[in-house]
């Protein structure tokens, strides 16, 4: 997981503002839960000293002594409901006093006393033995013969605390989960909800300079990822149309020079032929020749380039034997390997058909080749394999050359690229070789790739699928040696 990725940064803040809101729920609920619990028990002590005090007090001087006890026992039940009931007289004698609850979770007797001094009633919290608290209301009533009573009424609060407890304890517990399961649904609905932005970022990955045409997925939604789909296809459209503007110039402006090409080669090569002119100026006729020449094939280069590139080459697909084709092709290639004493050897395992336009791959072994070549000092060699696999062909052309440098690798297929723009003048090289070879792989949709390392020479690898009638069948692996060396004179 991508702690940097927007589905982990989005879960996480929805993570984080749940988890939040649900503390400061809890907080609320905990307080307002306590708040309400406090006031219900000073209520109902409240109301039980009222009913003492105007009820029971009012008959006392009538009634025999022990029978304010007997009704508050009978109708109170403080022992039983864990309740302190305690009456004192003006003079401080105490008529009632409730006996130990049945938790024993305090003692009556150690409740200290409490003087009015005049006042209605007071409001105390004790602190009792055990870490018990105890919650007292005293209430002042005065009978029709003028006697005063102090009627005081408590409770413990142990369960007032035991719910408290309790539901810390649930929130301790059930928060977690909620945020985890708040976690866990969170990340998939923002899977599901990003899925269309992988689903266009998947398209747009494959879109490239060849295929400008094909257009990203629209997401009907009517939301932000719907203009962004729409947003981009407009910028795609841009870039075909620019791609094509450049693909016609390049196709025009070479198709175009042809002509003005031909007939100054034709006038150099005539005006060496049929003047008697000064050696030198022979000399400078001749250089221009040769760079007309070289100009020439540039421009025959950039053309065939842009035709592919526009898909306006005719692709003539036959069934042929790959290995054939370039045991055909080295051998016409030898002379070149001769000249720079070279040692040339193809490996062709028999019966690898494909189905392909084979001038077209031809001249794509030639441009391997003919690099190669270029690159490979004196005493080098130079290997050419064909093999097959169950599905694909492959055409390897591999030297022990100087090499390609790590950071020069990306860009070997760009047109005009020459990593020693000084050696590539030298040796004919217009940079334009391997970009005719990518093309041709690309209108061919073949795959080509390349390994190299600095000073130990290069290897490219070509790859076309078999042809249908084959695909199951495995090649013979007969291998067709052909060596082409030449001792230093």
């Amino acid at each position: 997981m991508n702690p940097r990725s927007l589905r982990f940064r989005m879960t996480a803040w929805y993570a984080g503002l749940l988890a939040s809101a649900l503390l400061l729920f809890g907080v609320f609920v905990y307080a307002g839960l306590e708040r309400y619990l406090d006031f219900s028990l000073q209520k109902t002590l409240t109301e039980q000293s009222r009913s003492i005090g105007t009820q029971l007090l009012a008959s006392i001087p009538s009634k025999r002594p022990g029978w304010l006890a007997s009704e508050i026992n009978e109708a109170y039940a403080p022992d039983v409901n864990g309740h302190f009931i305690r009456v004192t007289g003006a003079d401080g004698e105490i008529l009632y006093l409730s006996g130990p609850p049945k938790d024993n979770s305090f003692d009556p007797s150690r409740v200290p006393s409490f003087t009015t001094n005049g006042k209605e009633g007071y409001l105390k919290h004790f602190g009792m033995a055990g870490g018990h608290r105890l919650l007292v209301t005293g209430m002042v009533f005065t009978n029709p013969d003028g006697k005063r009573f102090l009627v005081e009424s408590g409770a413990a609060y142990d369960p007032i605390e035991n719910i408290l407890h309790g539901l810390l304890v649930t929130l301790g517990i059930y928060m977690p989960l909620a945020v985890s399961l708040a976690i866990v649904g969170g990340y998939w609905l923002m899977r599901r909800s990003l899925r269309p932005v992988d689903e266009i970022t998947k398209r747009a990955q494959g879109i490239t300079s060849t295929n400008l045409s094909e257009r990203l997925p629209i997401i009907k939604t009517g939301d932000e990822l719907e203009r962004l789909s729409t947003a981009l296809n407009h910028m795609i459209a841009r870039l075909d149309d620019a791609f094509q503007h450049i693909n016609r110039f390049s196709a025009d402006a070479s198709h175009e020079l042809r002509t003005p090409l031909t007939i100054l080669q034709l006038e150099l090569e005539g005006m060496i032929q049929h003047y008697r002119l000064d050696p030198e100026l022979v000399d400078q006729i001749g250089s221009a020749l040769e760079e007309t020449h070289r100009l020439s094939r540039i421009v025959e280069n950039l053309l065939v380039i842009s035709r592919l590139d526009a898909g306006e080459v005719h692709i003539e697909k036959m069934k042929f034997d790959l290995g054939e084709l370039a045991v055909s092709t080295v051998d016409q290639m030898k002379l070149l390997a001769e000249e720079k004493l070279l040692s040339m050897q193809c490996h062709a395992a028999g019966g690898v058909y494909i189905e392909a336009d084979q001038a077209r791959l031809k001249q794509v072994i030639v441009n391997l080749i003919d690099n190669a070549i270029k690159y490979t000092p004196p005493g080098g060699g130079i290997n050419i394999d064909v093999g097959a696999n169950q599905h694909s062909a492959t055409v390897e052309v591999s030297d022990s050359g100087v090499g390609i440098s790590a950071e020069v690798l990306p860009h070997v297929f760009e047109r005009f690229y020459r990593a020693d723009k000084a050696r590539s003048r030298d040796s004919g090289g217009a940079g334009l070789g391997l970009a005719i070879v990518k093309a041709i792989c690309t209108a061919l949709g073949a795959e080509i790739r390349i390994t190299s390392t600095e000073g130990l020479g290069s290897r490219f690898i070509v790859s076309l699928p078999l042809a249908p009638s084959h695909g199951g069948e495995s090649p013979n692996t007969t291998k067709v040696p052909i060596t082409v060396s030449e001792e230093r004179s």
